[in-house]
């Protein structure tokens, strides 16, 4: 970039971060409700002379910093907030009752907005133009793949790079992976359907519960005895509802879970197990089981060239012993993996975790905080990744 190293021209921009993510922090709002945030982002793209795209169908926002060429690298944040109250006693505590960052996204937003300013400020010497992807709705619908029908990427776009702050890694550090970083989700509806009576006759009724309890068992051991033993899932039911009253047989039971894959493969080879457990065990008992999947986010996978990259990149910004190879996969979700399977690209780690000030609470967590020292490092490595990659 200029004679000045991208990362002390980023810490020259930090007290501006840490104003716009402690706005941000203060405002959140829940996904397909960030209508101030979008605005913010407008107003500071406007003030960097970065145009921009809305939608109106979702409050996403994507800025273009225009270089020369036609290849274009795009950096993506996302925006939504939680259904958490925030409990930190801090001056830039959310003033929305019930509504937190208690997953970073201000975080994310105030990196990209800050990788921008540092592209912005060197645009004449990009090798091609920068996309920044400010998507909504995270946390619920999975904002990534309407962005994708949307069309904000073309045949020219060569890669995308994406982070999450992490509380598991001290300031300063950066986690990657090769292969899957996130795991593919599924929603999952159990009905059993039996028949009722008075509970002093249970042989004239099908009793859902007890049918119920059966399946419960049975599914538990799809983990066990029905998955590679080399491979990760987890299956877990939160609800479970059914009956009326003590003394009468229920004959109706709903259950509710969640399955998590790493595999593909593996994921629809368990779906499909689990389909024939609640369709054949009721029906053995005399009853009737009926399944409903919703197809969550995909596995997030990250592709290996730009996983070099990032290690490459990082050690030559942060030092040779910046980078933490990540032993295993999380198996919560992140919808970037909807990105991942249209470009080339690499999600990260950015280190956030600072014991003395705090910032100790993982996300979702309603004491969660990071140490804001995190904010130029981010910004600066995903401004180095989008320049260097056009340069390639």
């Amino acid at each position: 970039m200029s004679e000045m190293t991208v990362i002390e021209r980023a810490l020259k921009i930090s007290d501006w971060m840490v104003n716009i993510r402690r706005d941000f922090h203060r405002h959140p709002e829940l996904s397909g409700q960030e209508k101030r945030t979008r605005d913010m982002i407008i107003k500071y793209l406007e003030e960097l002379k970065i145009p921009y795209k809305t939608f109106n169908h979702h409050y996403g926002v994507v800025g273009l910093i225009e270089g020369s060429g036609n290849l274009s690298v795009a950096l993506r944040a996302d925006m939504d907030a939680l259904p958490i109250q925030d409990k930190k006693t801090v001056e830039y505590a959310s003033q929305n009752k019930g509504v937190m960052h208690a997953c970073g996204h201000d975080a994310h937003m105030v990196v990209l907005l800050g990788a921008a300013r540092l592209l912005a400020e060197e645009r004449k010497s990009l090798k091609g133009n920068v996309l920044l992807v400010f998507q909504p709705a995270e946390e619920t619908t999975g904002g990534a793949k309407q962005m994708i029908e949307d069309g904000i990427f073309d045949e020219n776009t060569k890669a995308i790079f994406g982070l999450h702050v992490s509380t598991e890694l001290t300031t300063g550090k950066i986690g990657i992976r090769y292969g899957q970083m996130n795991a593919a989700s599924d929603m999952l509806t159990l009905k059993v359907m039996g028949k009722s009576t008075h509970g002093a006759y249970p042989h004239e009724g099908i009793d859902a519960i007890v049918i119920a309890g059966q399946l419960i068992s049975a599914l538990q051991t799809i983990v066990s005895r029905a998955t590679d033993p080399r491979d990760s899932a987890v299956l877990t039911f939160g609800t479970i509802k059914g009956g009326s009253q003590n003394n009468i047989v229920a004959d109706e039971v709903t259950m509710t879970g969640t399955l998590r894959t790493l595999s593909p493969d593996t994921r629809e080879k368990l779906n499909e197990k689990i389909r024939q457990y609640v369709e054949l065990i009721p029906k053995g008992m005399g009853g009737q089981g009926i399944l409903e999947r919703i197809k969550g986010y995909p596995a997030l996978t990250n592709h290996s060239q730009w996983v070099d990259f990032v290690i490459n990149t990082a050690n030559e910004l942060l030092g040779e012993n910046s980078v933490v190879l990540l032993e295993k996969p999380s198996l919560g979700v992140e919808d970037f993996a909807y990105f991942l399977e249209k470009i080339p690209g690499a999600f990260y780690q950015l280190g956030c975790r600072n014991e003395a000030k705090g910032a100790i609470h993982p996300g979702h967590n309603d004491l969660f905080d990071i140490d804001e020292d995190c904010l130029p490092i981010g910004a600066a490595l995903q401004a180095a990744c989008a320049q260097k990659a056009l340069s390639m």
